[in-house]
């Protein structure tokens, strides 16, 4: 018996493209902190300790200044990356196989693209950002990459859940 390709085969090829583009981005991010793990590290270091934002009083008691716990925030943050790149990867992976069910692609790619949504929206942007004050400071100000990264892997959710033309039944 032979299938033809349903025409929805687009909508899969650029879910599987744009989560390809992801698991080679946060892989790339997750080697560059592991490799070079002291750039990353002062930046994650200065924005905890609030040390270069406006200093004020009513805001510094959030800072985290113990260089221990800003250590293991990063190694978490790496290891977060690092897992996320795994779990796309996959995911690229069974979007790539044709003989694969893509519901599955689909939901190791929604795993993974919701892990960044997370590191990026809810940790870099909504916790940097707001909580340690990181969009005051001039030098240590990570919110314009933490957003095109929040919005690309948002568009490559939306589309690994739009209908992949699936047969229904009559």
């Amino acid at each position: 018996m032979t299938t033809t390709p349903t025409r929805h085969t687009g909508l899969r090829l650029a879910a599987g493209v744009l989560t390809g583009i992801l698991a080679l981005y946060i892989a790339l991010v997750a080697l560059g902190n592991i490799t070079d793990f002291g750039t990353n590290q002062q930046f994650v270091r200065h924005v905890l300790a609030m040390d270069t934002t406006f200093e004020d009083d009513d805001l510094m008691w959030r800072a985290v200044t113990s260089t221990g716990l800003q250590d293991t925030a990063y190694v978490l943050i790496i290891v977060w990356e690092t897992v996320a790149a795994l779990v796309l990867i996959w995911g690229t992976w069974l979007w790539a196989r044709r003989d694969h069910d893509h519901d599955r692609a689909r939901r190791w790619s929604t795993y993974g693209l919701l892990m960044l949504l997370l590191l990026f929206g809810a940790g870099f942007i909504a916790i940097g950002g707001e909580w340690f004050a990181m969009w005051q400071s001039k030098t240590w100000n990570g919110l314009d990459a933490a957003t095109r990264v929040f919005l690309l892997s948002g568009v490559a959710l939306i589309v690994n859940q739009l209908p992949g033309g699936e047969r229904r039944d009559a």
